[in-house]
């Protein structure tokens, strides 16, 4: 097919804060140097933060390099971390708070702030969009483009006005094909085409299987006598059980609102185990329920979070790009934040390629230098002092693993002489359904559990229907011939949005994808235990749309 294209220096993917501290740098280091640099970024949500969602508590030493005057700016960094709190939950009513002494130094948050980051996406764009940065959100980039030496030239913009049936519609238009010098990777948690560069590149060669967990958030309004603005809690234990893993938090953030949520790492083995049930009977705790009660929930959502640390993180260029941030898996588990280091990853990002270009170095080569000025960075230093905290985690569970973890960080500053390795996908840990009893969750309440329909809702999720599905199967008999026999077909219970169901029809099992629901969290790439299920971006501008998560 005959495309128009347009030719940019630098082509980004994810106005997400990777993708935008990329852009920003990019104008920053070449207006500074007098030259003249085009810098595109696609965005597949209808506008830039519509896709983002995160904890979150952020880390601002990464906006000081960034903008020194961001405070001046008007960064949306209101709420200065008070005091932490962590409660280890030992059952559906029963906790202990751990003291401050005996909780690993890299969990303390002075000198951070609540934020949301979607809004500090969006105010990263006013600045890119100041310096010339070119911002194109609803377009999402659905393929690679390649240079007949196989470097990467580039991206296509998916085709709009396809419909169910694989037929252009009378609204079709054909995806532009975007060419660069480079282009930057930052799609976020198990992006589908850096996914596709890990393979082709074998960016991963060496390195421990990707790991990742699945992120619920809510937000709530609260009577203001049960809001602590600044307060941040966090807990472990119940209700994750059976080898389940993870952690909740609960932020205090302005305006009596409360960011509350629960982290399920991916590598749980309970086919039977239901990530959203487990989040309803989370916010039924003691602990958590003592701030919600009489609230109002105002938004629901979830996300994967890739969460491997140095150990899973793969070679981060390939000849014509690079990839950044959470597509590549710079978060710090040890910290339980990503957003400051996907930052300084895209900001090395930046100072490589525009070394490259101003020292005439030719579009499509391997800028492998950026291993160098990775090293070379606190970032580096960052991840390596991280890199057993996971693993400890996975190995030796929440009380064990937290011993090692205060003694790695406390005593050793994350440099114990061991580095612990968690060798087994997450996709292959899962168990089959007979070694497992049933799991009988509460039905929801209605005042602080939910059910998924009512939480989908809450996320503004919308996809024009009658598209190709984005949720793509390998082989359309695995989900009811393998899945089902030996998994009771777990999709219908990792899903955080009701998108699979197994129906009967005259007598037979039948798989539905109700792809319409799908709030893009990726879990079902990750979490199939036969691998059959490949996520793709819908047309552009569909998915959820949050307004402040």
């Amino acid at each position: 097919m005959e495309r128009e294209s347009m030719e940019f220096d630098v082509v980004i993917v994810g106005a997400g804060p990777a993708g935008l501290a990329t852009a920003c740098r990019l104008m920053q280091i070449s207006q500074d140097a007098g030259q003249e640099l085009t810098v595109c970024v696609v965005e597949k949500g209808s506008e830039v933060g519509a896709h983002i969602l995160s904890g979150a508590v952020f880390e601002p030493k990464v906006l000081e390099e960034l903008f020194g005057d961001w405070k001046e700016q008007g960064a949306p960094l209101h709420t200065a971390v008070t005091h932490d709190e962590l409660f280890m939950l030992s059952s559906d009513s029963a906790s202990r708070a751990m003291p401050n002494a005996f909780i690993p130094k890299t969990m303390h948050n002075d000198g951070n702030y609540i934020i949301s980051v979607g809004n500090l996406a969006r105010w990263l764009a006013e600045r890119a969009e100041a310096l010339g940065v070119e911002i194109f959100p609803g377009f999402p980039a659905s393929e690679l483009l390649f240079n007949e030496d196989g470097s990467v030239k580039g991206i296509i913009i998916g085709d709009m006005g396809v419909g169910a049936d694989g037929e252009p519609k009378d609204s079709y238009e054909p995806g532009m094909e975007l060419h660069a010098k480079y282009t930057v990777f930052s799609e976020g948690c198990r992006g589908h085409l850096g996914k596709q560069l890990i393979e082709k590149f074998h960016l991963d060669n060496g390195k421990t299987p990707q790991h990742y967990g699945l992120g619920f958030k809510e937000i709530w309004k609260v009577p203001a006598e049960q809001h602590q603005q600044g307060k941040v809690v966090h807990t472990g234990g119940w209700p994750l059980t059976d080898g389940a893993s993870g952690g909740g938090f609960l932020y205090h953030m302005e305006d009596n609102q409360i960011a509350v949520g629960l982290i399920i790492d991916l590598n749980y083995q309970n086919p039977h185990l239901s990530p959203f049930d487990e989040f309803q009977r989370y916010k039924t705790h003691p602990v958590i329920s003592q701030y919600l009660q009489g609230g109002e929930r105002l938004c629901y959502g979830a996300r994967a979070i890739t969460k491997g640390g140095l150990n899973s993180l793969p070679k981060m260029s390939f000849p014509g790009g690079l990839i950044i941030g959470c597509d590549a898996g710079t978060l710090n588990f040890a910290k339980i934040k990503g957003t400051h280091t996907a930052m300084k990853s895209g900001m090395i990002a930046a100072e490589t390629i525009c070394h490259a270009l101003h020292a005439g170095v030719e579009g499509g080569k391997d800028l492998d230098c950026y291993q160098e000025k990775f090293e070379q960075s606190w970032l580096q230093d960052e991840l390596y002092c991280s890199r057993n905290f996971g693993p400890a985690m996975h190995k030796f569970g929440a009380y064990l693993g937290g011993a090692f973890n205060y003694i790695d960080q406390n005593w050793f500053g994350g440099k114990f002489p061991i580095t612990l390795r968690d060798e087994k996908a997450d996709y292959a840990q899962m168990a089959e359904v007979s070694a497992y009893s049933k799991i009988d969750y509460p039905k929801p309440d209605g005042k602080l559990s939910f059910d998924k329909l009512s939480s989908v809702y809450l996320s503004n999720t919308f996809h024009e229907e009658d598209q190709l599905c984005h949720l793509r199967l390998k082989d359309e008999r695995i989900p009811i011939e393998v899945n089902l026999v030996k998994f009771d077909e777990p999709a219908q219970r990792y899903c955080p949005a009701g998108v699979y169901e197994v129906v009967e029809e005259a007598g037979e099992k039948k798989f539905v994808i109700n792809g319409q629901n799908c709030i893009h969290c990726k879990t079902c790439d990750i979490k199939d235990p036969s691998q059959n299920i490949t996520w793709v971006t819908p047309e552009g501008g569909g998915g959820p749309n949050y307004p402040n998560m």
